[in-house]
């Protein structure tokens, strides 16, 4: 019996990049980002907001998982689990990376996160593309910043290089 080959685990991508959403309201991703996605097999994604400052790219198997959860939330807090399926669904779209690299983000949610015609930072995290308005990559720069010696020094008591 012949074994096949165990596939090796595809790693996301690290670090934070600048990007630019044309005037189309397309996003070029980053070549390691593309391929990222290309490597898990996700064809289809779900752009999104969760909380009115950050828009956020999924893969559409892990939104499905975010949405299983959100139902099993529902029996435990209803009013929260409708808030977060109203405001996902309200942003929310499929889409596609085209044969550029882009991806077309919905409308209202481009313009609520003040993405139109402008440079944003992106990052990769809990499963989706982060993408950052100027505005709010600086904010949260900021306040990143603020302790970052005692941060430090506590994450190197848990053994952080």
């Amino acid at each position: 019996m012949e074994e096949k080959p165990k596939p090796t685990p595809v790693e996301p991508p690290r670090g934070s990049v600048s990007a630019h959403v044309d005037d189309k309201g397309r996003l070029k991703l980053p070549v390691n980002f593309q391929e990222y996605l290309g490597a898990i097999g996700d064809d289809k994604l779900y752009v999104t907001s969760v909380d009115d400052r950050i828009t956020r790219i999924y893969p559409i198997s892990v939104w499905q998982q975010n949405e299983k959860i959100l139902e099993e939330l529902a029996t435990l807090d209803p009013d929260a689990a409708e808030a977060l399926f109203f405001v996902t669904n309200d942003y929310g779209a499929e889409a596609k990376v085209d044969p550029q690299g882009r991806v077309t983000l919905p409308t209202d949610l481009r313009r609520a996160m003040t993405l139109e015609n402008q440079e944003v930072r992106l990052d990769w995290s809990q499963g989706a593309i982060n993408i950052y308005s100027k505005a709010e990559y600086e904010a949260r720069k900021r306040r990143a910043k603020e302790g970052l010696a005692d941060k430090l020094k506590a994450a190197k008591m848990k053994g952080f290089k």
